[in-house]
C-alpha cells in the first residue's frame, strides 16, 4: 500500500521517492533551495531539525549542499537532555552529520540547558530561542505513536505545548522511551515555519499517518497539529 491511496487534505504536497536514498537527496535538495531562496531575499536563513536515527541520511545530503552557511541559523524542534556528548544527544548527531565542511560555519542554537531540573533547563532554552530568527524551513519527524518533535501523547505539559496562545517557546516534556526528559519546541513557535516538511519511510508510519488522518484528537496523536496546514511529505516504502 503507498501514500496515494491516503485522504490528504489538500494543503499538502507528496513527493513520492523509490527509497530512503533518493528520499534523503530530494528532502536536502528541497531544504536547501528554500534556504538559498531565503538568503537572497533577507540575509539569512533559519532551518529547525528533528533528531534521531533516520535523519542521518539527510543530514548527510544536507552537509554537502552548496549553501553560504555562514549566513544560515540552525536549531533543533526538540532535544534530550543529556550532555552534546552524550550518544543520545540530537546536537551532538548534527556535529558529526551536519556541522561539517563548509556547514561547519552555520550558527547552532541549541535547545540543551545545563541547570538543576528540566524545568529550569526548558526556562533557559526559552530564553536561548529568543534570539532565533523567523523559521523559513522546518523539518519534522513522525513516531509510531504519533508524537512530532518531542510532543508525546500522555506528557505532563502536552497540552500547554499544543496551545497556539501559549508564548512560551520551549517547553519540558516526558518521552515514554529513555532519555525520558526531553525539551521540545512548542506547537507555536513550531507552526510559525514558513515550511515544513515530513519524513514518512515505510509501511509502519504510514499505517501511523493513516491513523492520524482518521482523528482529531491532538493530545492523542500530536503530529495531527501539523497535517491540516501547508506540509510537505517525503515518502518512501
Amino acid at each position: 500500500m503507498g501514500i496515494s491511496e491516503l485522504k490528504l487534505p489538500a494543503t499538502v504536497t507528496v513527493h513520492e521517492l523509490v527509497d530512503a536514498k533518493a528520499l534523503a537527496a530530494a528532502q536536502a535538495h528541497d531544504v536547501a533551495e528554500r534556504l538559498r531562496a531565503a538568503i537572497a531575499a533577507n540575509g539569512q536563513a533559519c532551518v529547525v531539525l528533528s533528531g534521531g536515527r533516520s535523519p542521518v541520511p539527510f543530514l548527510e545530503k544536507l552537509a554537502s549542499e552548496n549553501l553560504d552557511w555562514a549566513k544560515v541559523t540552525v536549531s533543533l524542534a526538540d532535544e534530550r537532555w543529556v550532555p552534546v556528548e552524550h550518544a543520545d544527544s540530537n546536537a551532538g548527531l548534527l556535529a558529526r552529520h551536519l556541522f561539517k565542511g563548509t556547514a561547519a560555519k552555520a550558527r547552532f542554537v541549541g535547545l540543551y540547558q545545563q541547570a538543576d531540573n528540566l524545568d529550569a533547563a526548558a526556562g533557559k532554552a526559552d530564553q536561548a530561542l529568543a534570539e532565533l530568527p523567523p523559521i523559513d524551513v522546518l523539518v519534522l519527524g513522525m513516531g509510531d505513536d504519533g508524537h512530532t518533535a518531542s510532543l508525546f501523547p500522555a506528557s505532563p505539559n502536552l497540552d500547554a505545548a499544543l496551545d497556539l496562545a501559549n508564548p512560551r517557546r520551549c517547553l519540558p516534556l516526558l518521552a515514554p522511551s529513555v532519555p525520558r526528559q526531553r525539551l521540545s519546541m512548542t506547537r507555536s513557535l513550531l507552526a510559525s515555519a514558513a515550511f515544513t516538511a515530513l519524513s514518512v519511510q515505510g509501511q509502519g508510519k504510514l499505517a501511523t499517518l493513516r491513523a492520524a488522518l482518521a482523528g482529531t484528537d491532538l493530545t492523542e496523536m500530536p503530529i495531527r497539529a501539523f497535517l491540516h496546514a501547508p506540509l510537505d511529505i517525503y515518502w518512501c516504502p
